[in-house]
């Protein structure tokens, strides 16, 4: 434990000024929340607790799974739909304390929301160097659904268990990403995501291990880098490192796919722990790509089990909300029938320029070269999200976990004198603080 705390302790206090920064934007978007919903005579605290989401998820702590909702048109809402993990935390704090479901849903919320934007600088910084990392905790933040992330819902759960997995499997610990993942596929279906990146970034790593053996990858080199969790006014060590092997994905400022081979890696980038060539015992990478499936496995194969309907039984359920996974058919479909009249035109038209930067900061993330974890988990997300049926409005809260996605422009900001950064955050915050205020006082959630 004393170990634990001797390495937590600097890389928390590293991580302070992105963490102080996500708590002060978070701050603003609940004042703006308060404040609007008063002027309208609702309580901001039950539109972040026990609405939408928020209560099937209090449901299943409270009463457990079975219960259901039977629509005149013969749709099913079954709470089945809902992956147990968040329900299950729920119950602990209610258990031990005067704090009721919805209650622990909004304190468990704000901690994983914090727990997130620490493991999204954890990874940003690793690859990127200090400044971005705080940049990427301040996109991720000012994002016009941020409101979500306060919310007792399941979506900062879910994005601070996968942003440390990412971190565990970029700094080569197997089993703890494993683990992380397996609690990710427990939270939400997306858990797919953090499957598939664990087991992408442990096959390539497994092929590299069998192109290099334990040599390797270039003659070593001696130069100077931090350890994870230092600044760059504390003592540096000195150790072997090696140039990116264009062939090795794993490679932090590898160059795969194409990118453009001359940018240089950023200052403050990280290397992994291990010197590139040399791998991680495989031992401990298989057992964490064998715990990775899991936690969504154990629940699909469940919920089958409950239904009698054997390991389709899951999407049973989701048909039942008519969710479903058609490659986008259904929101092209969507898409265009906004083009029927001229006032929807104008959305249609909004649709496609946000898919459009969608698809264009994934790309933009292929051409800077991120390392392959990253890729594979933002693109999951993004095609599980723009792919799903159904829940159109939801499309922007669904793809908030991809923060991957938003390091291009984590990158652009951080290249900005300070002053310009601080007023385009300063600026975009009222505005996602004012959005997330009227949604939430409106028709639905963001």
């Amino acid at each position: 434990m004393t170990d634990l705390g001797t390495r937590t302790e600097p890389a928390l206090r590293r991580a302070a000024p992105a963490l102080l920064g996500y708590a002060a934007v978070r701050a603003l978007g609940l004042i703006t929340l308060a404040l609007w919903s008063a002027a309208r005579d609702k309580s901001a605290y039950t539109l972040l607790t026990a609405r939408w989401d928020a209560l099937w998820y209090t449901r299943v702590a409270e009463l457990g799974y079975g219960y259901e909702v039977r629509l005149p048109n013969g749709d099913v809402h079954s709470n089945l739909a809902f992956f147990p993990l968040l329900p299950w935390l729920e119950r602990l704090p209610a258990a031990v304390t005067p704090l009721s479901y919805a209650d622990a849903g909004f304190v468990i919320s704000s901690l994983a929301s914090l727990a997130a934007a620490w493991g999204i600088f954890a990874v940003t910084d690793h690859v990127y160097g200090g400044r971005v990392g705080l940049c990427a905790v301040l996109v991720w933040a000012v994002l016009p659904v941020g409101i979500v992330q306060s919310m007792a819902y399941s979506e900062s759960l879910f994005t601070a268990l996968a942003a440390w997995s990412l971190y565990a499997v970029l700094t080569d610990r197997w089993v703890t990403a494993g683990v992380l993942a397996s609690l990710a596929g427990l939270t939400r279906p997306v858990g797919l995501a953090v499957v598939a990146a664990v087991w992408v970034a442990g096959t390539a790593a497994f092929v590299r291990d069998r192109r290099h053996g334990n040599e390797p990858l270039q003659g070593p080199a001696t130069s100077t880098d931090r350890t994870p969790g230092t600044s760059p006014e504390e003592p540096t060590v000195t150790r072997s490192s090696t140039r990116s092997d264009p062939q090795d994905p794993l490679t932090l400022g590898s160059t795969p796919f194409g990118s453009d081979r001359s940018t240089p890696r950023p200052h403050g980038a990280r290397a992994p722990a291990h010197a590139p060539g040399v791998p991680a015992p495989r031992l401990r990478r298989a057992l964490g790509m064998a715990l990775a499936p899991l936690g969504a496995a154990a629940y699909v194969l469940w919920v089958g089990y409950r239904t009698g309907k054997g390991p389709l039984g899951y999407l049973d359920v989701q048909a039942g909300w008519r969710n479903g996974f058609d490659g986008g058919y259904a929101f092209a479909r969507f898409v265009a029938d906004k083009f029927t009249s001229f006032p929807s035109a104008l959305a249609g038209v909004g649709l496609i320029v946000g898919v459009g930067l969608v698809l264009w900061l994934y790309v933009t993330c292929v051409r800077q070269g991120q390392p392959l974890p990253l890729l594979v988990y933002s693109g999951v997300v993004t095609a599980l999200a723009l792919c799903a049926s159904s829940y159109f409005g939801s499309k922007p809260r669904l793809l908030m976990p991809a923060f991957p996605l938003f390091l291009p422009l984590a990158l652009t900001l951080a290249r900005a004198r300070t002053r310009r950064s601080a007023v385009i955050v300063a600026s975009i915050a009222t505005a996602s603080a004012l959005y997330g205020a009227f949604w939430l006082n409106g028709s639905g959630p963001p």
